[in-house]
């Protein structure tokens, strides 16, 4: 059983590297074209602002550059934030209520440059996903380039799962702690960890609804009204793993999905991780 388990943990981590390899080019990519964007904006000037807003040579498949001014104009956007072109943006808000270009002006002057995540449309697939921008400020202006994190897929969720039945067993009230850490190591992309107790059926950790800590996990619904806790406890009543499909609200793009999430019982405790299909 336990080779089955090394062999299948083994055999899981090639799979993963697509998407990790994936995001490390988007951000390098990212960065490579802000640098770009920097040093044309010093050369031209102003003149640079409409060289930005248009589909060339600073816009590729997925990366676009914006400017925004010291006090949160958008000035220029070669992506889908070209609709707030001229208008102030200084404390608009993501689609999760994070004042994301308030922290970028506030960090541009603090510091001269850094980087900042929230969530923004994705134009390619008309999805709201969560996206990192790295932003330098020039003169008065900050000029910025994000790009998208990819989403979790079955393999990164099950090497999760099983990195978080680790946790649990080795410390189970720190790792609760670490779940629940919207900034820590155990939320990936959108996947998240969430931990229920088997024997009081209350929710001890969830990566995304926190509210929900300490509530009775069985009276929870899907979204197509189904009490699918219980069916996730029976699916661990003689058995160590298990994995479930329900309907989920996806708490980044605010649509309901079909979720597959594997589970571990692991010392009186249900942990889980699951991935949305579409």
């Amino acid at each position: 059983m336990k080779f089955r388990k090394l062999l299948a943990a083994a055999l899981a981590i090639p799979a993963l590297f697509p998407t990790l390899s994936a995001a490390k080019d988007e951000a390098a990519g990212a960065e490579a074209l802000l640098a770009r964007a920097v040093a044309y904006y010093k050369d031209k000037g102003d003149i640079a602002l409409a060289t930005f807003s248009r589909q060339g040579a600073f816009v590729t498949d997925s990366l676009y550059v914006y400017v925004l001014s010291g006090d949160g104009l958008m000035l220029a956007s070669g992506g889908s934030s070209s609709v707030l072109i001229d208008r102030d943006v200084a404390d608009m808000k993501d689609a999760a209520g994070k004042p994301f270009f308030r922290e970028m002006l506030d960090t541009a002057k603090a510091r001269g440059k850094g980087q900042v995540e929230y969530r923004w449309l994705n134009r390619r697939d008309g999805k709201v996903e969560r996206k990192i921008a790295f932003f330098e400020q020039v003169g008065e202006k900050v000029l910025a380039v994000g790009y998208y994190l990819p989403h979790g897929t079955a393999a990164q969720a099950e090497a999760l799962a099983e990195r978080a039945a680790r946790a649990v067993r080795a410390d189970a009230a720190q790792a609760f702690r670490d779940f629940n850490d919207l900034n820590g190591d155990f939320v990936e992309d959108d996947l998240y960890v969430f931990a229920i107790g088997i024997d009081d059926g209350r929710f001890r950790a969830h990566g995304a609804l926190p509210r929900l800590l300490g509530t009775p996990a069985r009276a929870l619904r899907d979204a197509d009204g189904r009490e699918f806790i219980p069916e996730m406890l029976d699916k661990l009543r003689d058995a160590d793993t298990g994995e479930t499909r329900y309907a989920w609200k996806n708490t980044v793009t605010g649509k309901v999905s079909t979720k597959h999430t594997y589970l571990r019982k692991v010392d009186g405790y249900l942990v889980g991780v699951g991935h949305y299909l579409d």
